[in-house]
């Protein structure tokens, strides 16, 4: 009986050694995806579209590149404004995972930053006239008969995101990014503003500040392995 004991100890102690002398290993490739929050926001919202396809490259072990890739089409009717904007965008840029993972395990707590270019064209549909002088008798609503277009408008903005990807399956993804943007520069029309920039989301009065939501599904397509240190 103390025979089979030792043996059995042996055994373990020769399994866990083999276990332990296995290089570990981490998957480098290309992950590909679809902005979910913005077809569920086509849903719920009335007068939006837009669909937004995403990427990042793994670089290093804890570095990536990455992007977006969009196009979005919003009316916003105020009591001021009624017009369209639409157009399409890039946003290039990289992510830094900060969570150490457990052995076999490949989740991230990202953060990082996005360069954003839009090109863009707005439509003003009608408006209100501030002046309610009734003595002229001059309408306050004014519904253009033919939308006035501006056209060639441009935008570029750089974003800071903090965000999460957890692996739901085998090489599936699911993540979720909240994103501060910042607008550095944009063509306005003459007569008009650049009221809403594709990937940018609203622009404010009160400065060029914005927030957005990321909410993604990602595959990602192994292309080699590295070992880990």
């Amino acid at each position: 009986m103390l025979r089979f004991f030792i043996s059995l100890l042996v055994f373990a102690t020769q399994l866990v050694w083999a276990q332990d002398s296995i290089p570990k290993t981490e998957r480098y490739g290309l992950r590909l995806g679809l902005d979910l929050s913005k077809p569920i926001r086509a849903v719920v919202e009335d007068g939006y579209n837009g669909l937004e396809l995403t990427a990042d490259y793994r670089i290093t072990r804890n570095l990536y590149v990455a992007g977006e890739i969009g196009t979005e089409e919003k009316r916003v009717t105020s009591e001021v404004l009624d017009f369209k904007s639409a157009g399409n965008y890039l946003k290039v840029g990289i992510d830094i995972n900060t969570y150490k993972n457990w052995a076999g395990m490949e989740n991230q707590i990202l953060v990082g930053f996005r360069l954003g270019l839009s090109a863009h064209q707005q439509e003003l549909l009608g408006y209100t006239i501030s002046e309610k002088n009734q003595y002229w008798e001059e309408p306050l609503d004014i519904m253009l008969p033919n939308a006035q277009t501006f056209d060639n408008l441009t935008g570029q903005w750089i974003e800071f995101l903090l965000g999460t990807k957890a692996e739901l399956l085998n090489n599936l993804y699911m993540g979720l990014s909240v994103r501060l943007h910042y607008l550095l520069n944009d063509n306005r029309p003459s007569n008009f503003d650049n009221l809403y920039i594709p990937g940018f989301n609203r622009v404010s009065d009160f400065g060029p500040w914005g927030v957005g939501l990321n909410y993604t599904l990602m595959y990602q397509l192994p292309l080699y392995k590295k070992q880990v240190d």
